[in-house]
């Protein structure tokens, strides 16, 4: 064990206060993400005299780590008073809050190397569990309660900055499309999607060529669309080899980029950079990405139906794609609405380049507290 790091057992309790008047409010589950969020639970005939009560300030984590990945779920509870959780889950708490921060216990918590001791401390012949016992082994640096709380104040500071700044792009995309919607009295006329630019459907390089992958080229999937306007990051990227092999595939920034296959059919992003996506997005290279991304939001359901028949999943083909038409004003009326919208979407971008640079500043503080 390090100089400065202590076993974790000598800072926690367990707490085990059952929900004896019966409530059924705020039931509660804990995510990957090593947050609360409302319990999904079938409910039906439960006895919730058996549910656990966790307090503001308290730990829960789900002891099961065997189906959870590479993750173990815990989380700290800050935002209700009080709420109710599985009689599987064991609640926990801090003994002094002076000697130990709950907050920043929880940076630890947070940590991926704690995801992978977790999982490495876990045992059982049916399913795998991170016990008490070894939740109380578990080491780390306990510096002076000032020098917690300097990380947890900067920490803090970080996510409210994010929040601010996530708030903000929802009032100006709020605002476009308010911008949009207005005009739409003007949508005097239908044009297919392709006379708007060029559409194009994304493709896998062989997995097989390990060449390929790489850290040059963004290669955007579906789940880096994330609900934001923009794409600021992907998981994954190629090698300019990989991308190289089908220059067709690539993309430029402010590429509309549409979900075409399975649930998330029809989401629609934006670009911030140059890219090349797999085959489950259609992109249209266009003069006019902002003015198609609130079109083709609205006709979400529309798109949709286009991907439904005999196959067990939605799939959007690039020919039904293109050729679906959108209500369009004239030439003059498009390009005064463009303008006024990529003025608003050239503020969302800034800021989410902005989130980004935070969120890795977030992280690194995360990945400090072991020095």
């Amino acid at each position: 064990m390090k100089s400065n790091y202590k076993q974790l057992g000598q800072f926690i309790r367990q707490v085990d206060v059952r929900n004896s008047e019966g409530k059924e409010e705020n039931l509660l589950g804990v995510s990957v993400q090593k947050k609360f969020i409302p319990s999904i639970a079938n409910t039906v005939g439960t006895d919730f005299k058996k549910y656990k009560v966790v307090k503001k300030g308290q730990f829960t984590y789900i002891p099961d780590t065997s189906r959870r990945g590479d993750k173990i779920g815990i989380a700290l509870l800050e935002d209700y008073e009080e709420g109710l959780v599985s009689n599987v889950y064991t609640v926990f708490e801090i003994i002094d809050e002076k000697q130990l921060i709950p907050e920043y216990l929880m940076l630890w918590f947070s940590r991926p190397e704690f995801d992978r001791y977790a999982r490495f401390k876990s045992h059982g012949s049916v399913r795998e569990v991170m016990d008490w016992e070894e939740m109380c082994k578990v080491e780390l640096p306990v510096p002076p309660y000032e020098k917690q709380k300097e990380i947890v104040d900067g920490y803090k500071a970080i996510t409210e900055r994010i929040a601010l700044k996530q708030k903000i792009n929802d009032n100006l995309e709020a605002q476009a499309n308010a911008i949009f919607s207005s005009s739409a009295p003007d949508f005097i006329d239908l044009q297919p999607i392709h006379n708007f630019g060029t559409v194009i459907t994304g493709k896998t390089p062989p997995t097989s060529v390990a060449e390929y992958y790489g850290n040059d080229i963004p290669f955007i999937k579906t789940p880096d669309m994330h609900g934001n306007v923009y794409i600021t990051s992907s998981e994954g990227s190629l090698s300019k080899e990989g991308a190289d092999s089908q220059k067709n595939k690539y993309i430029p920034e402010n590429t509309v980029v549409v979900a075409c296959i399975g649930a998330n059919a029809g989401e629609v992003a934006l670009t911030s950079y140059i890219a090349q996506t797999n085959q489950q997005i259609n992109a249209i290279i266009s003069k006019y990405p902002c003015f198609l991304y609130f079109s083709i939001k609205a006709h979400t359901a529309e798109l949709r139906t286009l991907g439904e028949g005999s196959s067990t999943m939605i799939n959007i083909n690039k020919t039904s794609f293109e050729n679906y038409e959108i209500p369009t004003p004239s030439d003059n009326t498009l390009q005064q609405l463009e303008h006024k919208l990529s003025i608003i979407f050239s503020a969302i971008l800034h800021n989410l380049q902005e989130i980004d640079r935070l969120n890795e500043t977030k992280d690194l503080l995360v990945t400090q507290l072991s020095r």
